[in-house]
């Protein structure tokens, strides 16, 4: 929130952007009676916001089971950023890894991990003469974070569905990774609302906030503004942007759409189109590796 203060006090516009459609009402209804189906609930996340992509209600919801954490999207997101957040969660005691669904690196680290992670669980079943009882973990996540490729990376196949769009995964969905482990696919599911601006600002870059309800101009332009300052070179390499210091965001979404001819006439810039470009183009990876929170001891 202190990020959030100091912006708004240099008068810095912050988008409030809120998405809570009904079915992510049934969303949490379904986790909640479900959860005593599992022994484990593995939370995804995106790499590039590791904090804002996890949903604050899920504490209260899976009363106390084991959990995991899983940074997806790791070839998108700044390698030195992700190594960050893996210490402070390992600091907390949070079990964490990171991995990409695309390419499969880090995938592999996954069933060990959850085994180990539930070693004293089977170590009971085993004494018990339950050995070979099925491990069940549900999956969850915020849209877009990936789960269904993540599952599909995981099992070998397509049968968990997935698009590059939010929403897609209404249903549960049950699928068999070996002998030993199923996954439950759930919806993805945000929360009812987002009390810090820059949260949802952050959820809407990666595309877990359905761009309908966003106002693509201004989410270009704060985009412009985070890697203005953060990430400059990366303007320069792909927009021939320089001299970037002191600029606001729509000023620097003006520059990006005269470095790339977009001209009306009256030589004025058509800032949707020059927005439209900007976002595809981070979404693409066009923009490199990108990461927009640090851990709070890193800030």
């Amino acid at each position: 929130m202190e990020q959030l203060a100091h912006l708004q006090n240099q008068g810095i516009e912050i988008p409030s952007i809120q998405w809570f459609p009904g079915h992510m009402a049934k969303t949490r209804r379904l986790i909640q009676s479900n959860l005593k189906l599992v022994d484990i609930v593995l939370e995804i996340t995106d790499a590039r916001i590791p904090q804002s992509s996890r949903n604050p209600e899920l504490d209260k919801w899976i009363e106390g089971k084991p959990r995991m954490l899983v940074l997806n999207k790791c070839d998108n997101a700044d390698p030195a950023a992700t190594k960050q957040w893996l210490r402070f969660y390992e600091k907390q005691g949070i079990v964490a890894m990171a991995c990409d669904c695309k390419t499969g690196a880090g995938v592999k680290a996954f069933l060990p991990l959850v085994k180990k992670t539930l070693a004293e669980l089977l170590m009971r079943r085993k004494e018990k003469g339950m050995a070979g009882r099925m491990i069940r973990v549900m999956v969850v996540g915020v849209p877009n974070v990936g789960k269904s490729s993540f599952i599909n990376r995981i099992a070998g196949t397509k049968r968990a569905k997935a698009e590059d769009r939010p929403g897609v995964t209404r249903g549960k969905q049950w699928v068999s990774l070996d002998q030993d482990v199923e996954l439950l696919d759930m919806p993805g599911v945000l929360w009812p609302k987002f009390e810090d601006p820059l949260v949802g600002e952050k959820l809407a870059f990666t595309g877990a906030v359905k761009d309908g309800v966003v106002d693509i101009e201004l989410l270009a332009a704060r985009l412009l503004s985070y890697l203005a300052q953060h990430y400059p070179k990366r303007l320069e390499e792909r927009f021939k942007m320089t001299e970037l210091d002191g600029l606001s965001g729509w000023e620097l979404l003006e520059l990006a759409g005269k470095k790339r001819g977009m001209l009306v006439s009256g030589g004025e810039v058509n800032t949707e189109r020059a927005a439209i470009t900007v976002m595809d183009e981070y979404r693409g990876g066009k923009l490199g590796r990108l990461t927009f929170e640090t851990p709070p001891e890193e800030e």
